[in-house]
């Protein structure tokens, strides 16, 4: 779904539009073109924003361009609907700070505003961009009117159990949105040994990542996870385990801001334990 781009305008873009596909397009950008077209004549850029944005509200593609004469009505019109970040960009600056800052799904530009040549560089930079994430979660996710707060958790989920599973469910119903923090490779293996881990980073968070309960994963380096929950500054911290929420706050450091609450451990399930497992296994076999 990344590689969809939603495309739409009113009468007065559809030129530009046209020449943001066939760009696109070479560039293995799969594109929907929601109109408007020549042969419909003077049209309202309202009904057009609605469509694209009711999409991506839905889940169904994940960034669109809208295209007007100055990108203002259609910008106005987006960011009237839920889960929408509509961002007006006429210059190459703003284009990467609004994904960076703002994560802005829908990329507003003016038919009359910019030349064809600079709106390539334009959505060249926007689609190119990363969010930051950061310090910048907490205050996109106040955009949210239905925001309960944000979870934050941490581990390194190298063979994922059962155990794992009901602390990532018990974490996001505490909250709207739960990101989870992964330690690299190289902290894991720091921590826990050459031997370890199993799952490269890359595939740990890809498997997280396909979670429903899991709204974000963010690989971190350090060796604990408290420069990256300071800088998300989450309203929940979920840890599992039988330390007490007093002695998470005093062992981690957190801000009094932040309340902890503590998932206890499910017997019998570990990834150690997974290993060790498979360990016996394998020399049984060769035994037998």
């Amino acid at each position: 779904m990344n590689n969809i781009v939603l495309l739409a305008s009113d009468h007065n873009g559809i030129d530009l539009k046209n020449h943001i596909k066939e760009y696109l397009q070479q560039y293995e950008f799969v594109t929907i073109d929601l109109g408007a077209f020549a042969e419909n004549g003077k049209v309202d850029y309202v009904d057009y924003a609605n469509q694209l944005c009711r999409i991506i509200s839905n889940d169904d593609a994940s960034k669109g361009i809208l295209i007007c004469g100055t990108g203002v009505g259609m910008s106005i019109a987006s960011n009237r609907h839920p889960n929408i970040r509509a961002a007006l960009v006429h210059n190459d600056f703003t284009a990467p700070k609004c994904r960076e800052h703002n994560d802005s799904n829908v990329l507003c530009l003016g038919s009359w505003i910019t030349p064809a040549e600079q709106t390539i560089n334009i959505v060249s930079n926007w689609l190119s961009t990363q969010f930051e994430e950061g310090r910048h979660i907490k205050r996109i996710e106040k955009l949210n009117p239905n925001s309960n707060g944000i979870v934050f958790t941490n581990g390194v989920f190298d063979i994922l159990h059962t155990g794992h599973i009901e602390l990532l469910k018990f974490a996001k119903n505490l909250g709207t949105k739960l990101i989870v923090g992964i330690n690299s490779d190289s902290s894991v293996r720091t921590i826990k040994g050459n031997d370890r881990p199993i799952n490269n980073e890359q595939d740990r968070k890809k498997v997280l990542d396909s979670l429903v309960v899991v709204d974000q994963v963010i690989v971190f380096d350090e060796l604990n996870a408290n420069s990256l929950r300071e800088s998300i500054s989450p309203d929940i911290l979920v840890k599992g385990g039988e330390w007490t929420s007093e002695e998470v706050r005093e062992r981690d450091s957190v801000s009094e801001s932040i309340r902890i609450k503590i998932y206890p451990l499910i017997s019998n399930y570990s990834t150690t334990n997974i290993i060790k497992k498979i360990h016996e296994s394998d020399s049984w076999a060769k035994k037998h």
